[in-house]
């Protein structure tokens, strides 16, 4: 229900209520809140400029995950399997946004999916398992992320995932087999134990109907057909023709490490596609923390604590923009004036001034001015 008693209905404005909403009369009547403002407490999903999206299903997956089917309104503009969106919910009064990779194929009807880990310290993944509920209304950002199948789709595929970075490979699987891709796909995924594993159910039934998908399920802290993490024995085992697949890969850090470090060693030519859902590391060594951070613009400095710079914003009373804080989505980017400062996830120092750096994965590593 809407706050005037109204039920949510997916009927988008009509082009003529569009044109007169879009006025800049009635935009200067709505000031200061805008139309928008407006318009939501009649129907949650109208915009004139939002993507918003109706929860229109609730489904428990696993033991510590929740996945959402939801009804975007017009202002969506699609996706392609693999990416993600900014997902924006209302927490006791203050807007939270969070990067999730959507879950379906591209041949969704209009509706999307994800599926949301709760993490003990996760505040929107936890809110959202404890909850999410149909009739809910959600902001979303225009689908972002280069963790794409190419358009011309390869003729071997490898898909690895671990934990949460299921979805975004799930979303590739999906659409290869809505489109009927003949060629040959290879499904590994890691968890901790078959009960982790979301869409398991699914997963088999694809694997069991389509003779060119293999499915092969990890587990990382219980014995089973296949345990431990990825090594080259096992890629032999459940891939032999590993060196010649595109591959894509995401997961936690440690997965991704270990793909790259395997690829390298054995100096592997075809792409290898990664993505991580859970943030680095976000300090620098001991020796390294030293000088001080100037936040210019709000007039703030502090101690470098060795921290990533969102953090020490954050320690300081600031609140910049954010949304993955883990170096995917950049919507923390701001610019750096002088300093130098380290990139958590590539380790790579830059000292170049008047530079646009993402604050969630840089680490002041001498005295930093940003234009905060």
């Amino acid at each position: 229900m809407t706050p005037a008693g109204l039920p949510i209905s997916p009927t988008p404005l009509r082009p003529p209520a569009r044109r007169l909403f879009r006025s800049g009369l009635l935009e200067a009547l709505a000031a200061p809140h805008g139309v928008d403002r407006y318009l939501e407490l009649v129907r949650p999903t109208w915009s004139l400029r939002d993507p918003r999206a109706e929860i229109i299903e609730v489904r428990r997956q696993g033991v510590d995950s929740v996945t959402l089917t939801l009804r975007p309104n017009e202002r969506w503009l699609g996706f392609r399997a693999g990416q993600f969106t900014r997902l924006t919910v209302e927490i006791g009064g203050i807007r939270e946004t969070r990067c999730y990779s959507l879950a379906c194929g591209e041949r969704a009807d209009g509706e999307i999916e994800i599926t949301v880990k709760a993490h003990p310290a996760g505040k929107v993944s936890r809110y959202l398992n404890e909850h999410a509920r149909p009739g809910m209304v959600v902001g979303l950002s225009e689908a972002e992320g280069e963790f794409v199948l190419p358009r011309e789709r390869p003729e071997r595929l490898l898909l690895i995932s671990g934990g949460s970075g299921i979805t975004p490979v799930m979303s590739l699987l999906r659409t290869l087999r809505d489109e009927g891709h003949p060629g040959r796909v290879t499904f590994l995924h890691y968890a901790r134990a078959k009960r982790y594993i979301p869409y398991r159910d699914e997963l088999e039934r694809i694997a069991a109907a389509a003779p060119n998908v293999r499915l092969a399920l990890a587990c990382t802290r219980a014995s089973g057909a296949l345990s431990g993490h990825l090594s080259r024995s096992q890629l032999r085992r459940v891939a032999p023709d590993y060196a010649r697949a595109h591959t894509y890969v995401c997961g936690p850090p440690t997965l991704i490490a270990a793909a790259r470090a395997l690829w390298a060693e054995d100096g592997i030519e075809q792409p290898l596609h990664f993505e991580s859902f859970q943030p680095p590391s976000c300090t620098t060594s001991d020796d390294e923390a030293e000088g001080s951070v100037n936040f210019a613009r709000s007039g703030k400095r502090t101690v470098n604590d060795g921290r990533c710079l969102l953090e020490q914003a954050e320690q300081t009373g600031l609140r910049p923009q954010f949304g993955c804080r883990m170096g995917i989505c950049h919507a923390c980017t701001a610019r750096k004036t002088t300093g130098s400062v380290r990139n958590l996830l590539s380790g790579e120092v830059s000292s170049a001034p008047d530079e646009d750096i993402q604050i969630c994965v840089s680490a002041p590593v001498s005295d930093v001015e940003l234009a905060v």
